[in-house]
């Protein structure tokens, strides 16, 4: 299994992207909470493949079976366990990568960790395909924080260059976040929406691939979950964020536009509002010292563009030890950004689940 991750919950994914099955543990979860497996299935819906032009065109049901954990639909105490079937796989156009790695992909590494014996067909334990099980785990996570007052919700904040509008680091309510879940194409502005996917249909069509950005906001978190140095909400969430494939950079609040900016401008003012201590402005991203605020928690994920393209690139041949070109062959998104949307949510709710806890 995949190291898992978490203190309070632990998390655990294996498979392989062409295994008869992948799946996940989730171990510390509470009992007597009520699970919609039907909310889940619609969150599920949202990450997997086959819907859309931008997606590949590999089809998977993605619904997963509940073997422990459960009974009559509510957590008992034992560890969750949940596995997703792999149906639509084409191992064949794989046949090559296990002696001609892909640039940019963990194809080499993984040679060289497991000696040659790694599963190469799909990615193996190193696919996109492995974020389907984090969903299933973080979508159950959703609902336990929603009844506990959490929302959170992401957007795709850019494809290549093309930008979609921020979320108001102060303002935005949970109401915006469930109208931007319920879109087939996650975006604020649907207009850039538009101009993302030319964006991306353009990359395909010279057999290339596009990255991005995800924006993702947590709504309801009160102040004080964290703990200084190592062990602080941006820490934790940010090894947990890169736990998912093609993550390149997480930022919180704004960023690394605060290098940029003098204190006078970054700095976000307090105020009393009623009962309630908060900021004016919120360039902090809802965690300062590692420690929550109750402010919205913000922050950004950037993706790099799918190492998957039908260009020719320049690789090797292990066996030979020669220099070759390669061309990709088989089914890959030409973006992961838009199915990756729900995966950030997932792991962001798995990740502010465990603090609560």
């Amino acid at each position: 299994m995949s190291s898992e991750f978490g203190k309070n919950i632990k998390v655990s994914v294996f498979g392989q992207s062409h295994s008869k099955a992948i799946g996940v543990v989730v171990d510390g979860l509470p009992a007597g909470e009520t699970i919609d497996m039907e909310e889940l299935g619609r969150f599920m819906k949202r990450r997997a493949p086959g819907s859309g032009s931008y997606a590949t065109k590999r089809r998977e049901e993605d619904v997963p079976e509940i073997l422990s954990g459960l009974l009559d639909s509510v957590t008992c105490g034992a560890p969750l366990c949940a596995v997703i079937a792999n149906t639509d796989v084409r191992s064949e156009d794989y046949d090559n990568l296990k002696d001609t790695p892909r640039p940019s992909h963990a194809d080499y590494p993984a040679y060289v960790k497991h000696k040659g014996f790694h599963d190469a067909r799909g990615g193996g334990h190193f696919s996109g395909r492995l974020t389907a099980p984090l969903c299933a785990a973080g979508g159950i996570a959703l609902q336990i924080l929603q009844r506990r007052g959490v929302t959170v919700g992401a957007h795709i904040a850019a494809v290549g260059a093309v930008e979609d509008d921020a979320f108001d680091p102060v303002k935005t309510d949970a109401a915006l976040l469930d109208v931007v879940k319920a879109k087939d194409f996650t975006v604020l502005n649907d207009a850039a929406g538009r101009q993302m996917l030319r964006e991306i249909e353009a990359a395909a069509a010279q057999s290339d691939s596009v990255g991005g950005v995800v924006e993702c906001c947590a709504l309801g978190l009160p102040a004080g979950l964290g703990e200084p140095m190592f062990d602080g909400l941006e820490n934790r969430l940010a090894a947990a964020m890169f736990g998912i494939p093609a993550v390149r950079g997480v930022e919180f609040g704004s960023g690394f536009q605060a290098a940029k900016m003098r204190g006078s401008l970054h700095n976000d003012p307090y105020f009393y509002d009623g009962d309630a201590v908060r900021t004016k402005t919120n360039n902090h991203g809802g965690v300062l010292g590692g420690i929550s605020t109750g402010m919205p928690l913000l922050f950004r994920a950037a993706f790099k563009p799918t190492a998957s393209i039908g260009k020719e690139q320049a690789s090797v041949s292990l066996k030979a030890k020669t220099d070759t070109v390669l061309a990709v062959r088989g089914r890959h998104d030409p973006c992961i950004v838009p199915r990756a949307v729900p995966v950030v949510e997932a792991v962001t709710a798995l990740a502010i689940l465990d603090f609560l806890l």
